[in-house]
């Protein structure tokens, strides 16, 4: 009875998966069908997310910075110069600031108004991001937030909180983790996470 109980539940997740396709893969015909999409702009919109915009270009440009301290003194003088300066990057079109995290000083980014993100550099906004929660408690309660996400930070250090606007967005420069010297810029960039860059985490360390 124990094969069948299992068999049963690896069927029914494969159908769960299968009808998760289906429905994207309906939702993409009616869009085309009814002329509101064309097949090669989606996939278009798919190698854009995959390729030009996501976490994965802010951790490039924070392990630049980790590297490179001329580059680094620009970004937190001027983040949209500095990033729409740097090859292979599509422009940074809201004014882009860019706050360091130190021992004593750590940021954190929200939008309390409604859900305005740097997605020129860090992709599409996670859900939290967006939520009436983390946007309220996030003001009043910064180290309570913290602590949801599993930072314990110490007691003296200073948080800081920037609220994004529609016209300015905020990208957390994490501190690098110890350990690292002699790194490579590309072996850096694995280490720096989507919210390490938004202040609800820190880099990953080695």
């Amino acid at each position: 009875m124990a094969a069948d109980d299992h068999h049963s539940h690896d069927h029914d997740h494969g159908s769960e998966l299968s009808e998760m396709q289906a429905r994207v893969r309906a939702l993409e015909t009616i869009l085309t069908e009814k002329g509101y999409v064309e097949p090669a702009a989606l996939d278009q919109i798919v190698e854009n997310v995959e390729t030009k915009i996501g976490p994965h270009i802010g951790a490039r440009i924070v392990a630049r910075a980790w590297v490179d301290p001329e580059f680094k003194g620009r970004l937190l003088a001027d983040a949209t110069e500095a990033v729409n300066a740097l090859a292979g990057f599509d422009p940074v079109a809201s004014h882009l600031i860019a706050v360091e995290n130190t021992p004593t000083l750590h940021h954190i980014v929200v939008c309390t108004l409604c859900s305005c993100y740097p997605w020129s550099v860090l992709g599409l906004p996670p859900v939290w991001y967006k939520s009436f929660a983390y946007r309220a408690r996030t003001v009043i309660d910064p180290k309570g937030v913290l602590a949801d996400f599993g930072v314990t930070l110490p007691a003296e250090t200073e948080i800081r909180i920037w609220d994004s606007t529609a016209e300015t967005r905020f990208l957390v420069l994490p501190m690098r983790p110890s350990g690292t010297e002699g790194w490579s810029e590309e072996q850096l960039a694995e280490l720096v996470t989507r919210d390490s860059m938004v202040g609800t985490g820190l880099a990953t360390p080695p």
